[in-house]
């Protein structure tokens, strides 16, 4: 596996990222690839990254705009519609490499981003197939979810209070990504998990010293208002998988299948890793194995060889 560190730029600002190649010239099939909240690139994704590159496929794996190796201000300010602008400039970029086969782009998101890649399925004729691991569905929904009702009520407060600040100054205010939900007066956090912070900072001390542990408070106003169920609904024609967790209460298991039994695709499939958390597929290398290798063989199906239309119509017709 050879890697290569790249730039592209997206409105206006540098993205960077890890391109993995195969062995041989190419043009190899490719799998876009970027995390959830507040993850860098080098935060569990190289991981699946080197099962896709084993079965043959580039992997491009890239920090969002204001995180980790790329430029962009304010830090660490989560805007999934630039994000998801991100993915696409990521396309475009590979679009441009000879070593690259563009007509054969997957995509592959997890949590935050396992929810942006329904939506890239849904508006980008460019992407083929879609692997979506434990996403994000509803921002708002999963906000009231995890912090219960008194929380949430004080999470929205904080956040307009935040909008009337910045409007004043100009400055963004921050809120950490997780901590100890203990008592009524406990600080406020995004996730107010005990297990996610102890996760994250693991993974901080070990493999991904880019990740800061925080995010703009206005991210959060715009992940309540994120939601991306309806693009599901327009997932009709490529390869779907989606990959849930059957005890994960963070980004909910119950919303993620029903947006699934919404995709009309004909080609879709549900992966549920059994005994297993939305932090298990952090914390145990089983359980990411696992999903690895779902993915993995979800991409060799659909993406190693460009679809044709008489094969398109004998699937069709087999069904």
């Amino acid at each position: 596996m050879r890697s290569q560190e790249v730039e592209f730029q997206s409105e206006g600002v540098t993205v960077r990222g890890d391109l993995l190649l195969p062995e041989g010239d190419g043009p190899h099939p490719v799998v876009v690839m970027a995390g959830g909240w507040c993850y860098v690139k080098e935060l569990r994704q190289p991981q699946y990254a080197e099962e896709f590159v084993r079965r043959g496929f580039a992997a491009l794996i890239f920090d969002y705009r204001t995180i980790g190796a790329s430029d962009g201000a304010p830090r660490q300010h989560l805007d999934p519609w630039a994000q998801i602008e991100d993915y696409r400039n990521a396309i475009t970029y590979l679009e441009t490499r000879s070593d690259i086969d563009a007509g054969r782009v997957g995509v592959w998101g997890i949590s935050y981003s396992g929810g942006h890649v329904l939506v890239l399925g849904a508006v980008d004729p460019r992407v083929k197939v879609i692997v979506s691991n434990v996403p994000v569905i509803d921002g708002h929904r999963n906000m009231w979810r995890v912090h219960g009702t008194d929380r949430f009520r004080k999470l929205q407060d904080a956040i307009l209070e935040d909008r009337r600040k910045r409007f004043e100054t100009g400055e963004y205010g921050y809120i950490t990504m997780s901590g100890t939900p203990a008592g009524p007066d406990a600080d406020l956090a995004t996730w107010p998990l005990d297990e996610v912070k102890a996760v994250f900072e693991e993974l901080k001390r070990t493999q991904a010293p880019r990740h800061e542990h925080r995010s703009t408070i206005a991210s959060v106003e715009l992940l309540m208002q994120y939601n991306a169920a309806p693009y599901a609904e327009r997932i009709v024609h490529k390869p779907t998988m989606m990959i849930v967790a059957n005890e994960d209460d963070i980004t909910l298991w119950d919303v993620e299948t029903r947006v699934f039994d919404s995709i009309p695709s004909n080609a879709k499939r549900l992966v549920v890793l059994p005994s297993t958390s939305h932090m298990t597929l952090y914390s145990d290398l089983t359980a990411l194995d696992l999903a690895a290798k779902a993915a993995g063989g979800w991409f060799s199906e659909h993406l190693a060889a460009p679809p044709t239309v008489p094969g398109m119509i004998a699937e069709f017709a087999a069904r």
